[in-house]
């Protein structure tokens, strides 16, 4: 077992770049782009400064907007974990991905992890890899527990340091995170992130033992500033898969100064899952600050290193804000902006997500596009960025071009998710139009409800009846998908 975080050691790697306007840019120092993707983890639309919120501070995100391409429009791969990381890491919607719900492979008490990736899956960081790159991934990772063929190492990423498994990120303050294949210890004391407290509600001492001393994702950006620096001189592809502001709220107290104030906070005693907390509110908008925070220290660490220039910085969201749960208060923060929905549902608010690009010199600062677009659309727009052959047979197009300003770039003829879990659900955009079925696990002939997003970004008009020329185009749609492997996924569409 690790005891201390090391990084790596990375070999430098120094290749031209030939091509389009990025690429003749990068061509006169002789070095490929360096790539990081920064995603939260239950980050609603609304929660950034950039994105419309009013109580929480977003800083460096909103920094990181104001000096690239902020996207109106951008979707995840999935309405929660696993099947959302699938599709960013595969180019596949949920229609054709390998994962497409949560689904865990063990119980409770052993975290063994989610249903993992099959062998040799073509991947973004598999891609990168073949080409030259050094590749890490930091943070949660979700496609595959210990020992299985979803691990990290298995699927294109010569680093890994966080969570294998979903459940243990539920704590952040854990035992133990993985480095490569071996266990790290942190220091903190071991316990499981559901509990209901015990003792005085209103004494703050009785949920100081729902902390600990070493903060995930805090060791997150320790190892990522490790890594940039010691691969300044290399071409590099490193996803940052932080889990905040995920449940359970614990945050150190350094970053709920600002907030303790300013809210008329009811401590949270876990009767609805996840741990008790002190102060709910201040704490769940301290954890976006500490996401921000650390957004801004990867920042500041490309600026130490002269990367700038050079690296192609994405930060986006796996899916929608939670719902209400584990003092989690979405109606609060408006966490979802105008859009109905949140995690678990296909409507907007749990789909679609911030997205922000920066690269100084090459994506032009304060742009803002409406393209929907998705994070299955990632590894295409890197293999572009990079001067790699597109990936074939994939759901994914790339946006490069958006990026670099070109006019009328590459549009999706429609974007497609589909979910189990609630009772077998399903979306299509195509345009401005939205369609969403639901319970088809029950009513396999359920009709479509029908929204028109220019007008209606909060799904809050069904006109369906207006436009049956529209339906009918969307069922053509909505049968273009392929039967998964694991039965449980799914279910009938006529």
């Amino acid at each position: 077992m690790r005891t201390l975080v090391t990084g790596l050691a990375l070999i430098a790697i120094s290749l031209a770049l030939t091509g389009n306007a990025i690429g003749q840019a990068n061509k006169k120092s002789n070095k490929r782009p360096n790539f990081i993707i920064i995603l939260a983890d239950d980050l609603g639309y609304g929660e950034t400064g950039c994105y419309g919120q009013k109580v929480i501070r977003t800083p460096n995100i909103d920094k990181l907007a104001s000096q690239g391409m902020r996207f109106t429009d951008f979707y995840a791969g999935s309405t929660v974990c696993a099947p959302s990381r699938c599709c960013l890491m595969t180019g596949m919607n949920t229609g054709h991905a390998q994962i497409r719900d949560n689904m865990e492979i063990g119980n409770w008490d052993d975290y063994m992890g989610q249903a993992p990736l099959e062998p040799g899956t073509y991947t973004i960081a598999r891609m990168l890899k073949q080409d030259g790159y050094k590749t890490a991934c930091i943070g949660k990772w979700g496609l595959g527990g210990p020992g299985s063929t979803g691990v990290p190492n298995e699927q294109g990423f010569d680093f890994f340091f966080g969570y294998l498994c979903q459940r243990p990120a539920h704590n952040h303050y854990p035992a133990y995170l993985w480095y490569n294949n071996e266990k790290f210890l942190t220091g903190n004391p071991d316990f499981p992130p559901q509990q209901k407290l015990t003792g005085n509600p209103r004494d703050p001492a009785n949920y100081k033992k729902y902390q600990g001393t070493s903060y995930a994702d805090e060791l997150f950006t320790d190892e990522a500033l490790h890594f940039i620096k010691s691969n300044k001189d290399s071409a590099f592809f490193l996803l940052m898969t932080y889990t905040l502001p995920h449940l359970a709220l614990q945050v150190p107290d350094r970053y709920l100064q600002e907030y303790r104030e300013l809210m008329n906070d009811s401590p949270y005693t876990g009767q609805m899952g996840y741990l008790p907390v002190f102060y709910p509110h201040a704490t769940y908008a301290a954890m976006i600050s500490a996401l921000d925070y650390a957004t801004g220290k990867i920042l500041q660490a490309l600026a130490e290193s002269h990367l700038d220039s050079n690296t192609c910085v994405i930060f986006t969201s796996d899916n929608g804000a939670t719902f209400s749960l584990g003092g989690a208060d979405p109606q609060f923060f408006n966490s979802n902006g105008p859009l109905r929905g949140g995690k678990g549902s296909l409507y907007e608010g749990g789909i679609r997500v911030p997205c922000i690009a920066r690269w100084p010199g090459k994506i032009m600062a304060g742009q803002v596009c409406s393209i929907p677009y998705a994070s299955w659309d990632l590894m295409p727009t890197l293999a572009q960025l990079a001067q790699l052959g597109l990936p074939k047979d994939i759901d994914g197009i790339s946006f490069a071009p958006a990026l670099q300003g070109v006019k009328n770039p590459p549009l999706h003829e429609f974007l497609y998710w589909e979910y189990t879990s609630t009772g077998g659900n399903q979306a299509i955009r195509a345009g401005k139009w939205k369609v969403v079925r639901k319970d088809l696990i029950k009513e396999p002939m359920r009709r479509f409800e029908l929204y028109d997003l220019s007008e209606d970004p909060g799904e809050k008009i069904n006109v369906a009846e207006q436009h049956p020329e529209i339906i009918q185009k969307m069922k053509v749609y909505s049968r273009k998908h392929t039967p998964s492997s694991k039965p449980e996924w799914n279910f009938l569409h006529n």
